[in-house]
C-alpha cells in the first residue's frame, strides 16, 4: 500500500460513533442535507428504511435530514405507495428532465435526483437495506459537517453472506478492488468502493458525469479523485451491511459494467466490445443469453439548461 494511502487510513477513517447525531445538528451551521433512496420492487424493505430516517433523523425542532426523497426508477410492486405511506416524498424517475428519455439503470436515476432535490450535503443509500440503522446516514453525513475540506465520504461495513461474514461483495472482491489497486492505487483504502451508501458536497455531484448502470459507484469514486484528490475523500464504519444479494449471472453483468466503467476512464481511446454473453441450460442443453453492457453516461449536471435555470431561480 502507497504511504500516501496508509496517511490517508489514519487520517480519513472514522466510525459512526466518532460523530453523536447532536453534535452533527450542532455542527450543521445553516446546511441542509438530502437523502435519495434509489428504489426499484423494493416495498419489502423501504418503508422501515424510510420510518428510521425519519423517526430517528428528521423529528424534533433541529433535524439533521432536511428532506428525504425516494426516486421509483419504475416499479411493479407497491413500492412508491409504501414509501410515501412512511413519510418520503416520492418521485418518478421518468418525470424528472421528462425532455430527456430515462434509460435503466441505477445512475440514472441518482443522476436525475440532483434536480429535485435541495440539500448541500446529498447522502444515497440503498432501498433493499434490511435491519436498518440511522447510522447508515449520520455516519456518512457527519464527516461533510465536521471537516471542511471533505467532500465525498462513503461508507464501510461488514457484508455477511446469508449467516457467514465477510463473505458479501463479491464483485468488489473479485472486480472493483483488483481494478482500484492495480489502477488507482490511491484509492486501494477504500473497504466498501462500491457501496451503495455515500454522501458528497452537491458542488461536487453536479461537476461529475454519472454512468447509468451499475458503474456508477466506481465511476464517481474514480472521478472524485481525479477532481477532488485524496485528501477530499473519506470513509466512516458503520457496521454491518445486509440486503438482498443478487444471483451469478446478475454478479456477472455489474461487473462486466464496473469493468467497462473503469476502462472509459482508463482510455477514451480504443473500447471493449460493450456486451456480455451468458449461458443458462434450457431443454436442450446450454442457451446463449447476451446483454448490453451499460454504456451511456450522463454529463454532469450544472452542464444540463434545466439544473442550471432552477439554481439561478
Amino acid at each position: 500500500m502507497l504511504e500516501e494511502v496508509e496517511r490517508w487510513l489514519s487520517r480519513r477513517s472514522w466510525s459512526a460513533a466518532d460523530r453523536p447525531v447532536d453534535r452533527l445538528v450542532t455542527a450543521k451551521q445553516g446546511a441542509t442535507v438530502s437523502v435519495v433512496l434509489p428504489a426499484l420492487n423494493e416495498e419489502a424493505t423501504v418503508g422501515q428504511i424510510v420510518t428510521v430516517i425519519r423517526r430517528e433523523l428528521m423529528s424534533g425542532p433541529l433535524p439533521l435530514v432536511d428532506e428525504l426523497v425516494v426516486i421509483d426508477s419504475g416499479s411493479t410492486d407497491r413500492t412508491g405507495e409504501v414509501a410515501a405511506a412512511a413519510g418520503a416524498r416520492v418521485v418518478h424517475r421518468d418525470a424528472i428532465l421528462p425532455g430527456i428519455p430515462a434509460v435503466p439503470g441505477k445512475g440514472e436515476v441518482l443522476w436525475r435526483s440532483l434536480m429535485v432535490t435541495r440539500g448541500d450535503i446529498v447522502c444515497f443509500v440503498d432501498a433493499d437495506l434490511r435491519e436498518f440503522s440511522p447510522d447508515f446516514v449520520s455516519g456518512i453525513v457527519g464527516p461533510l459537517l465536521t471537516e471542511p475540506d471533505v467532500q465525498f465520504v462513503k461508507a464501510m461495513y461488514d457484508r455477511p453472506l446469508g449467516d457467514v461474514a465477510g463473505q458479501g461483495g463479491r464483485v468488489t472482491e473479485l472486480v472493483a478492488r483488483p481494478l482500484l489497486n492495480l489502477h488507482w492505487p490511491q484509492l486501494a483504502g477504500f473497504v466498501q468502493p462500491l457501496g451503495g451508501e455515500y454522501a458528497a458536497r452537491r458542488s461536487l455531484l453536479e461537476r461529475l458525469p454519472f454512468p447509468v448502470g451499475y458503474g456508477v459507484e466506481l465511476g464517481l469514486l474514480v472521478d472524485a479523485l481525479h477532481t477532488v484528490g485524496l485528501d477530499a475523500l473519506a470513509q466512516v464504519d458503520v457496521g454491518e451491511r445486509r440486503h438482498r444479494h443478487q444471483d451469478g449471472q446478475a454478479l456477472g453483468r455489474m461487473a462486466a459494467a464496473i469493468y467497462r466503467t473503469a476502462q472509459l476512464r482508463l482510455s477514451r481511446g480504443h473500447l471493449v466490445r460493450p456486451s456480455l454473453t451468458q449461458f443458462e441450460r434450457g431443454s436442450d442443453g446450454f442457451v446463449p443469453r447476451t446483454h448490453a453492457v451499460d454504456t451511456e453516461e450522463r454529463p454532469p449536471m450544472r452542464e444540463i439548461g434545466e439544473y442550471a435555470a432552477r439554481r439561478a431561480a
